[in-house]
């Protein structure tokens, strides 16, 4: 169940209304970087935790509802920078998209479809996609998938603190970026506190894993090259349950030839025998 409030979570401010900065923006909501990616991810992993998760279960939900007032703040940026342009700029925008988008850089779609206001897509115009979202149902691969959402998130927000010269707009990414530096701390200590983190699914057992390999840094050069020494190539592995090695080359066994398709689905044209090629003279007919 869900409230709201009609005021916005951080006050949103443009001083400089600029449409090619909507545009980028849009990246935040509707990006595979942005809000709305992380409030959908952080709900579904939520709705996925069964009894005696409660702790996870809230810590996901609450940080999930900051997210939607976090697409709220964008698109209300987004909307500010649109309708409070020029208006020169917004006279010859009636006249044509095509002009707007020559003029500003502007998403078309957001005076064509949109009436001047944020849309549910990336910067390109890209409709949101459910396939930027990872709710796998284990709890310690989503909160390290959170750690990756955050992170790209805060180099998104960061990306744009750059660009802009707005006060406002400044203002209004600078606590954007620091909710990302607080989101990527919490979720690395929520994994904290979980027995076994790594490796995913901790619950498999690992006597079933190809001992071999299991630790194991291959190389895929053509010609075998040396260990080199790194972190990820010897010493003891993150889970403290192996060593790390090296292996020059990959196993590699077998032929890639594929079986025989069922005929009803075989497509390839019939192919001529050596025999069906020869000049049997034999042959008579009839």
């Amino acid at each position: 169940m869900f409230f709201q409030e009609p005021e916005l979570q951080y006050e949103v401010t443009v001083e400089q209304p600029d449409p090619h900065f909507a545009k980028l923006l849009q990246q935040a909501i509707g990006g595979q970087e942005g809000e709305m990616r992380v409030a959908m991810q952080y709900m579904f992993q939520a709705w996925a935790l069964p009894e005696g998760y409660e702790e996870y279960r809230n810590l996901l939900m609450e940080t999930a509802a900051e997210e939607l007032g976090h697409i709220e703040m964008l698109a209300s940026a987004v909307t500010k920078n649109l309708r409070g342009s020029p208006k020169q700029m917004s006279e010859d925008a009636q006249e044509t998209a095509a002009t707007a988008a020559a003029m500003t850089g502007q998403n078309p779609r957001q005076f064509l479809s949109a009436g001047q206001s944020a849309m549910p897509v990336d910067s390109n115009g890209v409709p949101f996609t459910g396939g930027y979202i990872a709710a796998s149902g284990n709890l310690a691969g989503d909160l390290y998938a959170n750690v990756m959402a955050e992170a790209t998130g805060r180099t998104l927000a960061t990306r744009l603190w750059e660009y802009t010269d707005d006060p406002g707009m400044k203002d209004m990414l600078s606590y954007l970026i620091a909710r990302d530096t607080m989101h990527q701390n919490q979720w690395l200590r929520a994994l904290e506190t979980l027995d076994d983190p790594v490796p995913v699914p901790a619950s498999f057992p690992q006597e079933q894993e190809n001992q071999e390999f299991n630790y194991t840094f291959i190389s895929t050069r053509r010609e075998e090259q040396p260990d080199p020494g790194y972190p990820w190539t010897q010493g003891e592995s993150p889970d403290g349950m192996g060593e790390f090695s090296y292996a020059a080359e990959q196993p590699g066994d077998g032929e890639v030839i594929a079986p025989q398709p069922d005929p009803m689905t075989n497509d390839e044209p019939n192919r001529t025998s050596e025999s069906d090629n020869s000049d049997d003279s034999t042959t008579s007919s009839k």
